[in-house]
């Protein structure tokens, strides 16, 4: 679902338009006039000079979300925006290694400790403007796996699949799905395994997991297309397969729906 907004019809008037995709898991790239602030949840959202900005939905996001638009004389406009609800499917994982399943408490310690580095790694709230050249497939094997899947290893419900699976051979070259810049390159997280994220611009990034080889560097800034990575089956991982997954800010958001909202010039 693939919408354009222009909120001229709004009652309280606010010059305001979206683009992309108003359900679970969906982004959309906003607009106000340059002297415009727009608040989410307590926060001002970053904008681009010409008054852009991201705003992305989890995947259990309510029905609806407001968002507080403040004009140049700082009046305050209301906007309420409908969500969409999806339908998530169930998949089952067997033949897992049971000690990824439950780990120990030293994998605990370690578990904790790869959280915190994902945690600042996908902090970033740069001036970048990557995402705005748009976005493309980084594999372009079979999908395997969905967004907002929910899967059950060895008969064991966990949380839910925030990524897209490609299915593909080990050392098949992942491409930079668009221009950013290198925010965590680590070989060998407990369940991820090999790991790159990437910071696209104002909160949007990239994660990329079970990778057999990273070919670039923390801190290193990629362009669109770039060969970024190899496929692996690294981490918890029952063979050779590329999860991408991407996040606004704290929110896991489709990267199936960032790629209708925000898509790759051909």
């Amino acid at each position: 679902m693939l919408l354009v907004i222009g909120c001229s019809h709004s009652l309280l008037a606010a010059p305001f338009e979206l683009q992309g995709s108003l359900q679970q898991g969906g982004l959309v790239v906003g607009k106000v006039p340059q002297d415009y602030r727009v608040i989410y949840r307590g926060n001002q959202l970053k904008l681009t000079a010409d008054g852009q900005f991201l705003l992305g939905f989890g995947r259990d996001a309510p029905a609806q979300i407001e968002l507080t638009i403040i004009d140049s004389n700082a009046q305050q406009h209301k906007e309420i925006l409908s969500i969409a609800k999806r339908d998530y499917s169930v998949q089952r994982v067997d033949g897992v290694p049971q000690k990824t399943v439950t780990p120990s408490e030293a994998d605990l310690v370690r578990i904790r400790n790869d959280v915190a580095l994902v945690r600042v790694a996908r902090s970033q709230i740069s001036d970048r403007l990557d995402f705005l050249g748009g976005f493309a497939e980084p594999d372009l094997g079979p999908i395997t796996g969905i967004y907002g899947s929910q899967r059950i290893y060895n008969g064991v419900p966990k949380s839910p699949h925030y990524g897209v699976d490609y299915a593909a051979a080990t050392g098949t070259i992942v491409l930079a799905p668009a221009a950013a810049v290198v925010t965590l390159a680590h070989k060998d997280l407990f369940y991820s395994g090999g790991t790159l994220i990437v910071d696209h611009g104002h909160g949007l990034s990239s994660t990329f997991l079970h990778l057999s080889e990273i070919l670039v560097e923390q801190g290193q800034t990629i362009e669109f297309g770039q060969a970024i990575a190899k496929v692996g089956s690294t981490g918890r991982a029952t063979g050779p397969h590329l999860d991408w997954r991407m996040n606004w800010l704290d929110q896991r958001i489709d990267p199936q729906l960032v790629l209708r909202a925000l898509p790759a010039p051909n």
